[in-house]
């Protein structure tokens, strides 16, 4: 079945760049409604930042005191190119396709928000608020993929950003990059914290079929209120569980993704976790342990002091013991997994509940032999039909 994109649906979104000046950015620690970020923090890039002041007059809490609802706007991105690879030892696939930058789920911990700034956009509000959609996506890909030389791998789909956040209901991008994978017999494996996966699960059982893809299902927490204030506008805990049954019935390779873990704050669920995968019917699990690069490190603490005004010490003092004393470890092999007596604890727990729950197994590896490049003139084809 073949899907068009709908350019007429970008309208009901505002289209708009980034003010210049953005003098009503929230002060940190002011919880803005719908949102996950309490920051706003200014771009690492600007020559100059621009920081609120009490001038003693007792006008900025006033001011402030009542934060206007913010509406998510979208901005196209003009770059000519959607494949993104990468190098990197601690990553298990070398390239991938994000057909949007930005992410509307607000997931305060999500480590992609630093990367916001190279567009010019803060990683706090603007990340979730502010996004970026490639309108082309799919075009894009298929002139890549027919090119010479090409050798298929695993590609990823939503390495950066979620592919099925809100705003996918409208413009269908990532179902768009589905199909042509679909067409051109090519492996790919989704991340996801959405039950709007299922909305492809025509796609998806297709290529099931032919051992073309696997979904991990990103799952925090069990607790509907924590997920409330950490990760807003994702589908809730039990939501995504149920997501994972009903991929699994389908017959798509299904797995949890339980990251990050966060320690005082969501590793004791760690156990209670899986074993709802497994019992969703899950097939295999990971976990990754909390990363906050860049100015997330600032954020995560102004939203801990903010909602967890009573823990947030411990919380970061657990944070440090397994970062070298820091907030963050960005060497390679250790990102993910951290170091240290806790972190090492973490990891025998998972050891030990992914063995006792049938997780260990060796996953079977997507079949790259079947990529193929349909026929030119049928393409060609499919292309003049959008115009």
């Amino acid at each position: 079945m073949q899907t068009t994109i709908d350019r007429d649906a970008v309208a009901a979104f505002e289209i708009a760049g980034l003010p210049e000046a953005e003098a009503t950015r929230p002060m940190p620690g002011r919880q803005t409604a719908g949102r996950g970020a309490v920051s706003n923090p200014g771009v690492r890039f600007d020559a100059h930042t621009a920081f609120p002041f009490d001038d003693g007059w007792e006008t900025l809490t006033q001011d402030i005191g009542d934060l206007p609802r913010l509406d998510t706007s979208l901005i196209r991105d003009s770059s000519r190119s959607a494949i993104s690879w990468n190098t990197s030892p601690d990553i298990g696939f070398d390239r991938a396709v994000n057909p949007y930058r930005g992410c509307e789920h607000g997931c305060i911990y999500c480590y992609a928000r630093p990367s916001h700034a190279y567009l010019g956009y803060s990683p706090g509000l603007d990340f979730e608020t502010k996004l970026i959609f490639k309108p082309d996506v799919a075009e894009l890909l298929e002139k890549e993929l027919r090119k010479p030389g090409y050798v298929p791998r695993t590609l990823a789909l939503g390495s950066n950003t979620d592919p099925y956040q809100p705003i996918e209901r409208t413009l269908k991008l990532t179902r768009s990059v589905l199909e042509v994978l679909d067409r051109y017999n090519h492996p790919v494996g989704i991340v996801t914290k959405s039950a709007g996966v299922l909305r492809d699960l025509d796609i998806l059982t297709s290529m099931a079929q032919r051992n073309l893809v696997r979904v991990h299902m990103s799952v925090t927490t069990l607790d509907p209120r924590l997920a409330r204030v950490m990760e807003p506008r994702a589908a809730t805990p039990a939501r995504r569980l149920q997501a994972v049954a009903e991929l699994t019935r389908a017959g798509v390779p299904t797995g949890v993704l339980a990251a990050p873990m966060i320690p005082g704050l969501t590793d004791a669920e760690m156990e209670k976790i899986l074993e709802a995968a497994a019992a969703a019917g899950a097939r295999h699990a990971s976990y990754i342990l909390l990363r906050l690069p860049l100015e997330l490190r600032q954020m995560f603490e102004a939203w801990l002091h903010t909602h967890f005004p009573d823990r947030a010490r411990h919380v970061l003092s657990l944070i440090r013991q397994t970062r070298a004393g820091e907030l963050n470890d960005p060497r390679f092999h250790h990102r993910f997994t951290g170091h240290g007596p806790y972190a090492d604890l973490l990891g025998q727990r998972f050891g030990k509940a992914s063995r006792r729950l049938g997780f260990d197994e060796a996953r079977t590896q997507l079949d790259c032999g079947r990529f193929a490049v349909p026929d030119a003139a049928a393409a060609t084809s499919r292309q003049l039909s959008l115009f």
